[in-house]
């Protein structure tokens, strides 16, 4: 007797074209590095980690052609949510200080939230958010409603 096997997001990997840059980038938010050497980074974020890795190495890796590299949305942001609209302006306001470009000024959702968009170094989209419903424990992991 066979069961299926547990899915889970345990780490998300980025592509960067220049990894000591992106380290520092993510180094100066703040995010809790546990591992670097020249080839890969890994960080603490709560219930999931996020790794660094060359774009190129990445992409031989997992058996995808280095070119053409994206020029507009590749179809997936990151998150980091709030607990408040205050949180969010303050969050925005922060990694923008430390190199992040602004994509989307934070704003009213139309579901009741209030969110703002920024990229990192490599023009990976990350929203900032206060979501309805989800709560943002102490620990930074995200606690959801139902």
């Amino acid at each position: 007797m066979s069961s299926d096997p547990t899915a889970r997001l345990t780490v998300v990997t980025l592509g960067v074209s220049d990894l000591k840059r992106s380290v520092a980038f993510y180094d100066a938010l703040g995010f809790k590095r546990k591992f670097s050497n020249d080839s890969v980074a890994f960080y603490e974020t709560g219930g999931s980690a996020l790794a660094l890795f060359s774009w190129d190495a990445l992409a031989e890796d997992a058996a995808l052609p280095v070119e053409p590299r994206p020029q507009g949305f590749r179809g997936s942001t990151l998150a980091w949510n709030c607990s408040s609209n205050d949180e969010v302006d303050t969050a925005l306001k922060f990694v923008i200080s430390k190199g992040a470009k602004l994509l989307k000024a934070a704003h009213a959702t139309f579901y009741g939230g209030y969110s703002g968009y920024f990229s990192d170094p490599d023009g990976h989209p990350w929203e900032v958010v206060a979501a309805p419903g989800i709560e943002v424990m102490a620990d930074g992991r995200v606690r959801l409603p139902g």
